[in-house]
């Protein structure tokens, strides 16, 4: 009985401890909602609150006053993300799925390769010469899928996944007659799909939060994607509450969103990620645990 009891205060412990940790993470994320449902006067003399003093829609009102133009920024946002996910993704798992392959010689020497790039690499003016003189796709949609399609990490991170499955089954599925493209196709991804899922959620994190790219590349507003759109109108909201001096104009600096409208684009940008993420958990846990135990 001692033995059972020691078991279930241990289970609540923990269960006590990862509650506290979670609310913990949690907190954060209120505030940030809160704040953006605040007024500027009440961040100045209340500081921040979980719950907002004064509740109103006044920076997000700010945001939207050009609706066509935020609904341009997801759409390319969505459709890059999208995009340069599943192009990353095959790309990324068929170059790791070499790598993995224990009767590949080359194996040793392109993993030292891809693993080089982590550590040095050719910089940003030969990269925006071959974007820009050699490829010629500045200013279109490839220029914010290209650069990241394959990302060392990914690379390597994929390939631990893939290394776990045994060789013998692809030696079996050779036996039987079946090709390199098949084997790869109905054995090797049906087998990740916790890894693909793991690796792709990590790739779609790195299109979406993107907005880099757009300011090197991009001069059509009609492929401003959403990170950089917001990342300009919080710009504009800067110089304007720095440069405007109190009594020179009929506007209340007070009232003028600055915080309030960073935690409302801090909203914005991240709530369909927020949205997506719970739909893909099962498999970014089982991705995350694929390899960890050893028979």
């Amino acid at each position: 009985m001692n033995f059972f009891r020691k078991q279930s205060l241990s289970k609540w412990l923990i269960h006590l401890w990862f509650i506290i940790f979670s609310v913990f993470c949690l907190i954060p994320l209120v505030y940030v909602i809160s704040i953006s449902f605040s007024t500027e006067s009440d961040l100045a003399v209340d500081g921040y609150r979980l719950i907002p003093k004064t509740f109103t829609t006044f920076a997000y009102k700010y945001l939207l006053k050009s609706p066509d133009q935020l609904i341009t920024g997801y759409t390319v946002s969505v459709t890059v993300t999208v995009l340069g996910t599943v192009i990353s993704l095959l790309i990324t798992a068929m170059l790791a799925y070499v790598l993995s392959r224990k009767d590949f010689r080359g194996a040793n020497k392109l993993s030292f390769f891809i693993f080089f790039t982590l550590l040095f690499n050719g910089g940003l003016v030969p990269w925006y010469i071959l974007i820009k003189k050699y490829l010629f796709i500045g200013d279109s949609i490839f220029a914010l899928i290209l650069p990241y399609v394959i990302m060392p990490w990914h690379v390597l991170l994929m390939k631990g996944f893939l290394s776990e499955i045994p060789l013998a089954l692809i030696e079996s599925a050779k036996i039987d007659g079946a090709k390199e493209w098949r084997i790869f196709w109905q054995i090797v991804l049906p087998i990740a799909k916790p890894a693909m899922a793991t690796v792709g959620l990590f790739i779609a994190f790195v299109y979406w939060n993107d907005w880099w790219l757009a300011m090197l590349y991009i001069d059509n507003e009609k492929l401003i994607p959403l990170q950089y759109m917001l990342y300009r109108i919080m710009n504009n909201i800067q110089y304007l509450s720095s440069s405007i001096k109190p009594g020179t104009v009929n506007i209340d600096i007070s009232r003028f969103p600055n915080e309030t409208a960073r935690m409302a684009i801090a909203v914005m940008a991240a709530g369909p990620i927020l949205v997506v993420f719970p739909f893909f958990q099962k498999y970014f846990v089982k991705g995350l645990t694929v390899g960890a135990v050893k028979e």
